[in-house]
């Protein structure tokens, strides 16, 4: 929870700080809402009516991909695992992969479908497989939109398909972008042109509905949507170096139009900012010491490297002021957070990193108590 606090500041403190670009640099004018965000920082760069609540369409199915990511993760789904599909799901339409009533594929096959071809039927079959149904899922999705303090966001289904009250906002979409991408392998699904299905059976071919991943370079992602209500939509991401930008586009009137502004909107990211590291990712930045601890005293280390992103020959004064925890009890697990570190320029934060602990800490014994407390007793006579 602690995490999720600090990384909402931070999205928060973005947002209110950088979205000083104005439409002469980029035009979107003719969709209803967009935005680029740096996906490392959360930093927003450009913005237009970003929070206003529309239908997502597809781009719902980023939500959907994190829970599924997030239970691979915590250990409670893997990717071999079979799913079984109910006739609930056999029976969505719009996008899908034809899949059958009592049909089995594996966790990875549908993940495939899903990121490839935007399958409905597959997301209902994970929703259900995960959660029993897909109400129970909607209920632990649009929980984590509400732990991630995302607030223009509600879920009425897993697969974007019309229904009176399904909505997001371009801002929100990039905070789930932003932390589906935390799973670097959800890529290697979003930034797949094409792939089979049912290769030793029926061969059933996916191709990628997003299709900047072939023509935009760097383009990796992550997932497009339609529907005669919500207007060609796409949240992208696109990596150039150390730099990764998150665009997403809400109503355009053709997928040739939000493909080209979205193009325009990730040129104007890279041209213009660059990132600059602090620090690298497991660079220790503080020591502290954990009471009733085995070691007493650990190592404060970056749970990721510490980034700004700049406008280009800005060589703007940075300081850095590290916050830890008080009074930390053991037992402490390895990697736990434990502070912050947060950036300042001209007094503002403009980045934050998350600090945790480089090793587990145990509780100490009775004895070694008493042992550690008579040195310290005797040293200091």
């Amino acid at each position: 929870m602690l995490k999720k606090l600090l990384c909402l500041s931070c999205f928060i403190m973005f947002f209110c700080l950088h979205s000083q670009s104005s439409a002469a640099e980029l035009n979107l004018e003719d969709v209803k809402s967009g935005i680029l965000v740096d996906a490392d920082t959360g930093m927003v760069l450009f913005e237009r009516s970003s929070k206003e609540q529309l239908p997502p369409a597809s781009m719902t199915k980023i939500g959907t991909l994190l829970l599924i990511m997030e239970e691979i993760e915590n250990g409670r789904l893997t990717w071999e695992e079979e799913v079984t599909t109910s006739s609930f799901a056999a029976g969505m339409g719009g996008s899908q992969i034809y899949l059958k009533q009592g049909e089995k594929m594996t966790v990875k096959e549908l993940v495939k479908a899903i990121s490839i071809a935007s399958a409905n039927d597959a997301s209902v079959a994970m929703a259900e497989h995960i959660s029993g149904t897909e109400e129970a899922f909607l209920k632990q999705l649009n929980n984590r939109v509400s732990e991630l303090g995302l607030k223009d966001t509600q879920f009425k289904n897993v697969t974007g398909l019309p229904e009176e009250g399904h909505v997001s906002s371009a801002y929100d979409m990039a905070m789930l972008a932003r932390e589906l991408l935390e799973y670097e392998e959800i890529t290697d699904f979003t930034g797949t042109y094409d792939d089979y299905l049912r290769q030793e059976t029926d061969p059933f071919w996916l191709v990628n509905t997003n299709k900047l991943i072939k023509s935009y370079p760097g383009a990796d992602g992550l997932k497009t949507g339609y529907t005669s209500e919500a207007k060609y939509c796409l949240t992208a991401t696109a990596k150039r170096g150390d730099m990764r930008l998150i665009t997403v586009i809400f109503g355009a009137q053709s997928s040739q139009e939000r493909n080209q502004l979205t193009a325009e909107m990730l040129n104007y990211g890279f041209t213009n900012y660059v990132t600059k590291t602090f620090n690298k990712q497991g660079e220790k930045l503080a020591e502290v010491i954990v009471n009733k601890g085995t070691p007493e005293k650990i190592e404060a280390v970056l749970e990721n490297s510490l980034q700004v992103v700049e406008k280009k020959n800005e060589n703007a004064t940075y300081n850095r002021k590290v916050v830890m925890q008080k009074n930390l009890k053991a037992p402490l697990k390895q990697s736990e957070i434990i502070g912050y570190v947060k950036v300042l320029k001209d007094d503002a934060e403009v980045s934050r990193g998350l600090l945790v602990s480089k090793q587990p800490v145990e509780r100490s014994s009775w004895s070694a108590l008493f042992m550690r407390t008579w040195k310290k007793s005797f040293f200091a006579n």
